[in-house]
């Protein structure tokens, strides 16, 4: 299923302008990687990718390459990508579900879950794969952490999805986002090690844990989990329900409203 927006208006911010800069930053880096000449980019993906056997200290990197520190690699390779469906996809997911996240928490503090999700999602991947030679590159592990979040947030949030063309659907976010995580573990359990190029399925798997565990932690102390254990809807209607006065008294004349 391919989302393509949802329903849920911003309700503690006007403008989650972090989440356009990062899409912004992204599209950028990206521009930039496919004017460099091709050997150069190539070098680009060593020198800014995540590689866990550099990460953990088995391999290095030649000097020449120029690469940053494998810590901070971590973090730009975030902002890198492996090709214009790479990139669009990934950008597609952050502009449906990563501003109401954002909402969720505020503007600082979403670029500092945005960081430690892909970090968590980057070092995920390495410790599945500790051997491998093979730079990883992508924002998918810190929009993983960003789904996560979404959907302990909002499971009940209206998603409009297409399924194939010309076939169009609108489903809450707990069947989008689930079968998307769903299907993030039934590809990992069919990978080789990880080694061979591909998909980073652990660190989609890793982000998304992080997102989910961690939106606890910084959202606004006044936005509910899972949408609220109950809606407005269902609140009226178990007012409404409720017996007349005249049929629960107590000895003060008056009743108790518990809702």
């Amino acid at each position: 299923m391919l989302p393509l927006r949802d329903r849920l208006p911003l309700r503690n911010i006007r403008f989650a302008w972090v989440n356009l800069a990062i899409i912004g930053a992204c599209t950028l880096v990206f521009l930039w990687q496919v004017g460099l000449p091709p050997r150069e980019a190539e070098r680009a993906i060593y020198a800014y990718g995540a590689i866990p056997s550099v990460l953990f200290g088995i391999h290095t990197l030649s000097p020449d390459i120029g690469a940053v520190p494998a810590e901070i690699a971590l973090v730009t390779s975030m902002f890198m990508h492996g090709g214009w469906m790479h990139l669009l996809g990934n950008m597609l997911y952050l502009w449906i579900f990563g501003d109401n996240v954002e909402d969720s928490m505020g503007h600082g503090r979403f670029v500092a879950f945005y960081l430690l999700t892909g970090i968590v999602a980057a070092l995920a991947h390495a410790a599945s794969a500790p051997d491998s030679v093979l730079p990883s590159v992508g924002a998918s592990g810190a929009i993983s952490g960003v789904l996560g979040a979404y959907l302990v947030l909002h499971p009940r949030a209206q998603v409009r999805v297409m399924v194939f063309f010309p076939l169009f659907l609108t489903l809450p976010a707990w069947i989008v986002l689930g079968s998307w995580i769903g299907l993030q573990f039934l590809n990992a359990s069919m990978d080789q090690g990880g080694t061979d190029g591909g998909v980073a399925w652990f660190a989609h798997i890793g982000g998304f844990v992080a997102g989910a565990l961690l939106i606890a932690l910084f959202r606004r102390r006044d936005v509910p989990l899972f949408d609220g254990l109950r809606t407005a809807r269902e609140v009226g209607r178990a007012v409404v329900s409720r017996p007349a006065r005249s049929q629960i008294p107590n000895a003060g004349g008056s009743w108790r409203r518990d809702v």
